[in-house]
């Protein structure tokens, strides 16, 4: 058995906004490594954590925690489209051994997943070398979410599992940290709004275009200081990164979603990406983990942080 973690944030204004030539070149560095890392480590097998963004999971039914037996990235902000390499037999063995460890997980033999579990994944690994894909996702946007309680069961649930495959696993949890995008609420959201969150299916390219460039102009005002999105919070994201380097599960379960919202923004909830992350790898007696990039970048809407752990 080996197991190493990478825990990765995402953004989709990486391709579009420079975050300064300093910034730019240590994120670079960073990813440098990291992919070495990877190489290094040769994995066999990946499993990945991470959200959606109303891309391939909508309210018509939005579960807790889903596996991809079978996977296709939507391709979106750039990122490598088409199917990924899943063994649909593995993951149904990984749901029976949830089952089992008490986690209730859904099973997709038709998932779709959008940037935020591919972009890390495309980062990370050679796009068309990679070995066979376990993508995981959780339900980060859409409330109610799972507590971070049953993301920490799952992360062990499936840190067990990856740990009794007797393979080089890499476990890659993406998300997070601070972030606030524009991302609308079922709540309240207008009536046409609303009935994509709930019905999905594929935008026009007019729509996409105009929801991207919602996007790309939220960066530029959040560099500014003049969004009305809650703004990146650096001392959140390292009382946060702090709790995750002690393994202090109680702090890294404490928060609820209405402080995570408030302190963290909408998109701070991806820390269960990260949480799952952790968990898979104390359950098989992993070192702590260790900080090698964090940065508020705000023109890519980010607490942009990377976080490494193992091989154990």
């Amino acid at each position: 058995m080996s197991l190493l973690a990478i825990y990765a944030s995402h953004t989709p204004l990486k391709d579009h906004h420079s975050p300064g030539a300093a910034v730019q070149r240590d994120v670079d560095a960073c990813f440098a490594r990291m992919r070495q890392a990877v190489a290094t480590f040769a994995p066999q097998r990946v499993i990945v954590f991470g959200p959606d963004h109303f891309n391939g999971f909508f309210h018509r039914l939005m579960p807790a925690f889903c596996l991809g037996a079978q996977a296709e990235s939507l391709g979106d902000w750039n990122t490598p489209a088409g199917p990924l390499p899943t063994d649909p037999a593995l993951a149904e063995r990984c749901a029976a051994y949830a089952f089992g460890q008490g986690v209730d997980v859904a099973l997709s033999h038709r998932m779709e997943v959008d940037h935020g579990l591919t972009q890390s994944l495309a980062m990370l690994c050679d796009w068309q070398q990679l070995p066979p894909v376990l993508p995981v996702f959780i339900n980060c946007v859409g409330a109610p979410r799972p507590p971070l309680a049953r993301v920490v069961a799952l992360g062990r649930a499936i840190g067990q599992f990856a740990a009794s495959l007797g393979e080089r696993v890499l476990i890659i949890g993406s998300g997070g940290l601070s972030h606030d995008p524009p991302v609308p609420a079922l709540a309240s959201a207008p009536p046409a709004v609303r009935e994509r969150l709930i019905a999905g299916g594929t935008l026009p390219p007019a729509a996409r275009a105009a929801r991207q460039a919602r996007v790309i102009d939220e960066g530029l005002k959040q560099a500014a200081g003049t969004s009305d999105c809650t703004p990146l919070n650096a001392d959140w994201d390292r009382r946060f990164l702090d709790a995750l380097m002690a393994q202090d599960f109680a702090a890294l379960c404490g928060y609820t979603d209405d402080e995570i919202t408030r302190d963290a923004g909408r998109g701070g909830h991806e820390i269960r990406a990260w949480l799952a992350t952790a968990a898979a790898l104390h359950t098989v007696g992993a070192p702590p983990p260790r900080l090698e990039y964090y940065a508020p970048i705000p023109v890519w809407v980010a607490g942009f942080g990377v976080v490494v752990q193992g091989p154990v």
